[in-house]
């Protein structure tokens, strides 16, 4: 813990030595506080919790090799300030990769590429209402490479190969593939559109269909899924409907999800933008389980968020 305290404060020294010097390879210190105070009743039990909900803190960066060469970087951690331990850092993506005229190559610790084709689809990321909640394959893994090709006409394809050695891979090699089209924030293109399915990535098979854009100012999303276990597993299907609304500073959110044999979840929840990096939010999210004797979990929850 210590050495990594040291490491981080390093980081920072660094960026804003380099920054001043107008050096070629800048590091950018980035992050995100996301803190709810929530009523949780799960399965009948109810407690008070003031939790974190994905906060994190990283440091990213590129370096110019040639004119069509870079190399890039990242490495971030989960910081949840609502741990009982000081310790309470968590490993997320850290990678190291090429890129230039032949698309981007990167090797480390990643999303996978069907994990990363949702887009922003989810209006409840991070929250009490995740989509991985009901639907497998929102994984990171430890031991990835990941190849994306060069826009062509706003399609890009790409593939995560895990390997066998990775923990959670059970000796087995995965791959992860999909092809996306547009852009999934909806600023350069108004649809975004994508396809993306896992091959033995922890122990799923995995198809998804992902589609996001906006219907007179309505913000209108979905994603078809299909997932089994690799080991002859059922096909198992689901699906989920997302919309969002602005009106001035307020965004109205709502979300509805359902996968055979597992259970139903629907959210409602609303954020006020105090500036562009800073928000107040808050949810409710109701999930139900195809398992008998089983309560509904719910959760109530209002927090702030605020991005550097």
């Amino acid at each position: 813990m210590k050495l990594f305290t040291k490491t981080l404060i390093a980081s920072a020294l660094t960026s804003l030595t380099l920054a001043s010097a107008q050096a070629a390879d800048p590091i950018t210190v980035y992050g995100k506080l996301n803190v709810t105070a929530q009523y949780d009743d799960i399965n009948g039990d109810s407690t008070n919790t003031i939790q974190s909900n994905a906060s994190r803190f990283g440091v990213k960066g590129a370096y110019e090799i040639s004119s069509d060469l870079e190399a890039f970087y990242t490495i971030e951690y989960e910081v949840d300030t609502g741990s009982d331990s000081s310790d309470n850092f968590k490993a997320r993506n850290q990678f190291i990769g090429l890129r230039g005229d032949f698309g981007a190559l990167s090797v480390g610790r990643n999303d996978t590429l069907l994990k990363v084709s949702q887009g922003k689809i989810d209006q409840f990321n991070d929250l009490s209402g995740d989509m991985k909640n009901l639907f497998k394959g929102d994984n990171r893994m430890a031991q990835t490479a990941t190849y994306l090709t060069p826009s062509l006409s706003g399609l890009t394809l790409g593939v995560t190969y895990v390997a066998q050695d990775d923990a959670a891979q059970m000796d087995k090699n995965g791959f992860s593939v999909a092809a996306m089209y547009g852009d999934s924030k909806l600023k350069s293109t108004p649809i975004y559109a994508a396809i993306a399915y896992d091959s033995e990535v922890k122990g799923y098979d995995i198809l998804r269909a992902s589609v996001q854009g906006k219907v007179a100012g309505l913000l209108l999303g979905g994603i078809y899924q299909q997932q089994e276990k690799s080991d002859n597993g059922k096909n198992k299907n689901g699906y989920l409907f997302s919309a969002a609304y602005d009106i001035s500073a307020v965004t109205l959110k709502a979300q509805y999800q359902d996968m055979e044999d597992l259970g139903k979840s629907w959210s409602a929840g609303a954020d006020y933008k105090l500036a562009k990096p800073t928000k107040l939010l808050m949810f409710y999210t109701d999930r139900s389980y195809d398992v008998a004797l089983r309560d509904n979990d719910k959760y109530l929850g209002v927090g702030i968020e605020h991005k550097f």
